[in-house]
């Protein structure tokens, strides 16, 4: 069923059309927000929230555009304007972010050791380049998510941010010159000139609790990388990016909450949504 025929069964109490509805667009929005967010369980709050805002207000889709440019003004709008999220708070600004890094111990692993932590050291990199993103502003941290990480093209993120696409394609340049230009001077896996490497971070980033090899939070959870979903998805009119940083980020896991089930569940459990769809 498309999306359209969804939204009219939904409407008429179909409890099926409406967890359809939410599972084909949950992934994407899940994604986002924790790119946003940089937790899990704040991702999941986040998605949640949206869910229950956009379904509460159903009835308002008219079909002027498409469903998902409908669902993802609703999305976004709510995730510039929620409260500052618990990493939002700790990672303050790029100056402070390298310095936290240059402070942690670099600890060269022996060869044997690369070869047993290399999820780690995959969790590592996952973890550190994405708190970069951080650093960023939240404008420019969606715009660059959604135009750089999930290349979504200027007209259609114009549409979900409410702006012309010349001036998304503005704020994308700012937030691409403001990542780069830190990820340049700083991250060595960008320019080999500089002396910062995942692998000898690996320890530091232990030592600290950011990462844990028996529980990988980044990398793990996951069945393929965002360039994958990127081709599956791609149109002929996808504006390509062939560069090194959006590279990195699109080689970072598509993640699958592990509360998939529960998290739709939750959504059709909220007692607003109950009474309004009779449930």
């Amino acid at each position: 069923m498309s999306d359209s025929e969804l939204v009219q069964a939904s409407l008429e109490g179909t409890k099926e059309a409406l967890q359809h509805l939410i599972l084909r667009h949950q992934a994407f929005i899940y994604n986002v927000a924790w790119k946003m967010v940089l937790n899990p369980q704040d991702a999941e709050d986040v998605t949640q929230e949206v869910f229950i805002k956009a379904i509460t207000n159903l009835a308002q889709f008219e079909g002027r555009s498409a469903f998902r440019t409908w669902l993802y003004r609703i999305a976004f709008n709510h995730i510039l304007a929620m409260k500052k999220q618990r990493m939002e708070e700790v990672v303050v600004d790029f100056s402070e972010y390298f310095e936290g890094l240059d402070n942690l111990p670099t600890i060269a692993l022996t060869t044997l050791e690369e070869q047993e932590l290399k999820d780690t050291i995959d969790d590592v990199k996952i973890s550190c380049t994405a708190g970069m993103l951080l650093c960023l502003d939240r404008e420019q941290r969606l715009v660059y998510i959604l135009g750089a990480i999930f290349e979504i093209d200027s007209k259609l993120g114009g549409e979900i941010l409410n702006i012309s696409p010349e001036n998304f394609r503005q704020k994308l340049s700012r937030a691409r010159r403001d990542l780069h230009e830190w990820m340049n001077k700083r991250c060595g896996l960008v320019n080999t000139t500089n002396p910062c490497r995942c692998s000898k971070k690996t320890k530091g980033f232990i030592q600290a609790g950011w990462v844990h090899p028996e529980t990988l939070r980044f990398n793990a959870h996951y069945t393929r990388r965002i360039y994958q979903m990127i081709e599956e998805n791609a149109d002929d009119d996808c504006e390509k990016i062939d560069e090194l940083y959006e590279q990195i980020y699109q080689h970072h896991p598509f993640q699958e909450s592990e509360q998939v089930k529960s998290l739709v569940e939750q959504v059709l459990q909220s007692e607003v949504i109950r009474n309004m769809f009779a449930l």
